[in-house]
């Protein structure tokens, strides 16, 4: 008998809102996974022994499977560092049911048009990237090993970070970059943006989303817009599908969540308004018959699950 039987159960009262509205195409999960504070709320601490000890390198080969018992769609932020292997992808989509869903991050080697001074670049730190908006190298090294698994993925992130007047003076200098990039993608996935410049959200950044059917990221983020401004701009909805992603509360940095809300155990920092955007975004796709992914992390509120759970509550199926 395998671990999975031993400690299988009925679906939570979540788990079945959840796989309601994924029926109905609206998708909501986590930005990762891998979190033991989640541990006694989302997974079962016993499934994760060793010897009669928790083990972690156990919980982080095989937690994946017990979280897609709750949620029907994922976040990999993974893919953003490297471009992983066909190995890898071939590990990660066997470790989780057919039936969860996966939206990855482009890795930066494609989005970052100059690399941050920091250690982890080595060398690179500072300098221009000779990649940046490579279309053929972003083929051969992401969306070819990529395509076997086209079913399960619901969508890919362009993460622009962001970028300062000299890296990038204006929204036209973005655009001039961004179209003819857009113009060679291979048609198939469904391929998405998230800005971190709020001064980027013009008319014209979004017609040329929308030209090319690709989805603006309403994204919650230290130093962007609202999600209820965002949503409120003309012409923000860009795609016949919605990505989006809670990250940040307006005005906190990365740093300063992970210090109050690490182990991620709990909410802490309620954020009401976000809570009320994100249903009007679910409602809005519902009433559209749009799919939609709303991607929660847990240095949004303190605990991406319990944040999920306050926001489907108020949703009427």
């Amino acid at each position: 008998m395998s671990n999975l039987s031993l400690f299988a159960a009925e679906p939570t009262p979540l788990a079945a809102k959840l796989a309601r509205l994924a029926a109905r195409g609206i998708l909501l999960g986590g930005s990762s996974w891998k979190y033991e504070g989640w541990l006694g709320q989302i997974y079962t601490p016993e499934r994760y022994f060793t010897r009669g000890k928790f083990s972690a390198k156990k919980f982080e080969d095989t937690c994946l499977a017990e979280y897609a018992e709750t949620f029907p769609v994922v976040c990999g932020d993974f893919s953003f560092y490297q471009f992983p292997s066909q190995e890898f992808w071939q590990k990660l989509f066997a470790s989780a049911p057919a039936s969860l869903q996966f939206a990855f991050k482009v890795p930066e080697e494609i989005t970052v048009k100059v690399f941050p001074a920091h250690p982890r670049y080595g060398r690179r730190a500072g300098l221009e990237n000779p990649n940046f908006l490579d279309s053929e190298l972003l083929r051969q090294m992401f969306l070819e090993p990529l395509r076997p698994y086209a079913g399960r993925t619901f969508a890919l992130i362009f993460e622009f970070g962001q970028m300062s007047r000299k890296t990038m003076p204006d929204v036209e200098a973005f655009l001039e970059k961004l179209v003819p990039f857009l113009e060679k993608l291979p048609p198939g996935p469904r391929y998405s943006i998230e800005l971190r410049n709020a001064e980027f959200l013009t008319p014209a950044y979004f017609a040329a989303l929308r030209h090319h059917r690709v989805a603006h990221i309403f994204n919650a983020w230290t130093r962007m817009p609202e999600l209820s401004a965002q949503t409120a701009l003309p012409d923000a909805h860009t795609a016949r599908f919605t990505v989006v992603r809670a990250l940040l509360r307006q005005g906190r940095s990365y740093e300063d969540a992970v210090n109050t809300f690490s182990p991620y155990d709990r909410i802490q920092d309620p954020n009401p308004a976000a809570r009320d955007a994100l249903r009007a975004l679910i409602n809005r796709s519902l009433r559209l018959g749009q799919p939609a992914s709303i991607f929660v992390n847990n240095r949004f509120e303190g605990n991406a699950p319990a944040t999920i759970e306050s926001i489907v509550e108020g949703i009427e199926l």
